[in-house]
């Protein structure tokens, strides 16, 4: 017997949530074995938490951002400044 790919397989326990997740994608992908909805529920999440990381690194760039605008226009010497006066 010859297999059809020499990639990994996986199997796979149906739970109560792939049950409901499988009903979900059989509306969404009428016709198509489960095994196939299977590959297609794991392509879909990857690519909903691609974008949720994506969307993480953008939030913390923007805090970083608002964060460094608190301190933009602090002239360069200004410790410099602070200092003089102080005794040595």
């Amino acid at each position: 017997m010859t297999m059809p790919t020499t990639r990994p397989r996986y199997q796979v326990t149906e739970t109560d949530a792939l049950a409901r997740a499988l009903a979900l994608a059989e509306q969404e992908w009428p016709g198509e074995p489960r095994s196939r909805l299977i590959e297609r529920l794991a392509t879909v999440g990857a690519t909903r938490l691609e974008a949720d990381r994506a969307e993480s690194q953008r939030r913390r760039i923007a805090a970083l951002d608002a964060m460094a605008d608190l301190y933009r226009g602090i002239p360069t010497d200004y410790l410099e400044e602070l200092r003089k006066g102080w005794p040595e």
